[in-house]
């Protein structure tokens, strides 16, 4: 009987930490050279910032509640399973964002402000999606693939799609400032 448990036990976690099929047929989109992963930020509440907003203090910003922190720590899941093992990990200025990253455990997360939010600072709208850009022209359309975690707004704004909370869209590299979005990655 104790036998029996311990391998029930055994199979269930096995079973909780493999990505589903439908997952791992989602992780295929990741599965090559030359790619972007573009995140949207795990589940923070609400909508914008408060007034009193200030990049450099979390206690000013819309952070990521618990169900946010599962989200990213379950991206981290996804990507090990399916045995991606990311180059970079890019990730807008905003404590929800970096926290996204950093849960992830995936790799050192490097701050880069054009992955940062335009949505109540429309004038950085167009200096962060052209050093963005050029940012997509220089990375190797051979090396391995690159995360990015950002906001609805940006992604929007290079891929002319919706993101939800924690979903990921995934871009092929071509050399230019305009790569291809070939497919999106639901949030977990």
């Amino acid at each position: 009987m104790l036998r029996f448990v311990s391998t029930a036990f055994v199979t269930i976690a096995v079973l909780l930490a493999a990505p589903s099929a439908a997952v791992a047929q989602e992780l295929d989109l990741l599965k090559g050279q030359g790619l972007v992963l573009m995140l949207r930020h795990a589940y923070a509440p609400g909508t914008g910032d408060p007034a009193n907003f200030d990049v450099d203090r979390c206690e000013t910003q819309r952070n990521l509640n618990g169900r946010g922190r599962d989200q990213s720590r379950e991206w981290g899941d996804r990507l090990r399973a399916g045995g991606i093992v990311p180059s970079r990990i890019l990730s807008s200025q905003w404590c929800r964002c970096l926290e996204t990253a950093e849960l992830m455990q995936v790799g050192e997360v490097e701050p880069f402000w054009p992955l940062n939010s335009f949505f109540e600072l429309r004038q950085d709208r167009e200096k962060n999606l052209d050093a963005l850009r050029n940012e997509f022209a220089s990375l190797p359309t051979d090396g391995p693939v690159v995360v990015m975690v950002t906001h609805q707004v940006t992604i929007t704004a290079i891929t002319g799609r919706g993101v939800s909370s924690g979903e990921g869209w995934v871009l092929k590299l071509n050399g230019t400032r305009e790569p291809e979005v070939i497919g999106s990655i639901p949030a977990p």
